[in-house]
């Protein structure tokens, strides 16, 4: 009975971990554009925004260890501090890519994480993916790029900031799910052991990063209590994303958290259309519909080949008990045979 609620309840709370981590995700873009825009609050420190939102994801985790709503294993340090930097330079990297590169290489450069993703999971652990999933990968690729590349400019400077924001992104993701694994660690566990380290390193470094990216150092920033309420909101909003990332990645796979995760691409341009007056045209909808095609033809090929690994596990255990069973009347037979003539040879005598 509990191994059937177990079943019942796992795809509930795969949908939970998603629709978490979409909400979470498009509510927080949402309250940094209010926070980073001109029209907004001018708040312009993103690196150091991010080591505030890892600052309160640390303390929730401290909070919830020290209550003893969540259990600590063991992860060597050497493994967090490595997670750590390969994490805060994806974040350092994306936003010089997005200073240096135009919009639109920006979104390339987003989209074309998926195959590289793809290609060190290969690389990495080995992973082979159907034609079915490729497919749809590249649906969601096209798709994608169809609503949202628009001018495509490139340099030289930006170009090795997005190859490195690219790398690193994706190692992240992967590396995510492999210290779960590995430690039999939950998402929350691995989450509170890393945020520390990330909100440190971030808040010493994050000023200078952002006075490289703004010109602007975040002491100087005259902070009104509205500007403060909009930044608490971000951190709160932050802690949940955090947390859903973890949860998606550790649940699924990197690949899948990165196509399925386009659905807050699409989210985010509805929301912009809906509350902020964006432009929204005919290549923005056409795009998001093929987008949508290919997230759904994803989800169809991928429980196409969960459902065929559970048959060929299955079938292997079958082949298994076969053959134990087989080793079992064998031993019988040969025991049986000899008893009978050690009885003979008893009578016999």
């Amino acid at each position: 009975m509990a191994a059937e609620s177990e079943k019942k309840s796992s795809p509930v709370s795969d949908m939970g971990a998603w629709a978490m981590n979409v909400v979470s995700s498009v509510g927080i873009i949402m309250a940094n554009k209010q926070l980073m825009s001109s029209s907004g609050f001018g708040f312009s420190f993103a690196t150091s925004l991010t080591g505030f939102h890892f600052a309160l994801t640390a303390l929730v985790g401290f909070v919830s260890n020290a209550t003893g709503l969540s259990a600590s294993k063991h992860v060597p340090m050497w493994e967090l501090i490595w997670f750590s930097i390969v994490a805060n330079i994806s974040i350092a990297a994306m936003n010089f890519s997005l200073m240096l590169n135009s919009v639109g290489f920006y979104q390339i450069s987003k989209l074309s994480m998926i195959p590289v993703v793809c290609v060190m999971e290969w690389i990495l652990h080995s992973k082979r993916y159907s034609r079915e999933v490729k497919a749809s990968v590249v649906i969601v690729v096209v798709g994608v790029g169809i609503c949202t590349v628009t001018d495509v400019k490139v340099n030289a400077k930006g170009f090795i900031c997005a190859c490195v924001a690219i790398f690193s992104s994706s190692l992240q993701q992967i590396l995510i799910g492999s210290l779960q694994k590995k430690y039999s660690i939950g998402s929350f566990e691995l989450l509170s052991k890393t945020a520390p380290i990330q909100a440190i390193s971030l808040l010493v470094v994050g000023p200078f990063v952002d006075y490289l990216l703004s010109g602007k150092f975040i002491l100087n920033y005259n902070m009104s209590s509205s500007c403060f309420l909009f930044i608490l909101l971000s951190c709160g909003l932050a802690v949940f994303c955090n947390i859903s990332q973890y949860l998606c990645i550790g649940r699924f796979s990197a690949v899948s958290f990165q196509v399925i995760g386009h659905m807050k691409t699409v989210c985010i341009l509805t929301l912009g259309w809906l509350l902020f007056d964006s432009a929204m045209t005919f290549k923005n909808v056409s795009g998001m519909i093929v987008a949508i095609v290919g997230m759904v033809i994803y989800s169809w090929a991928m429980e196409l080949e969960k459902q065929a690994n559970i048959a060929a596990k299955a079938l292997n255990s079958v082949k298994h008990s076969l053959t134990e069973e087989e080793f079992e009347l064998l031993k019988e037979g040969v025991e049986t045979t000899q008893s009978k003539d050690v009885e003979l040879g008893y009578t016999k005598a």
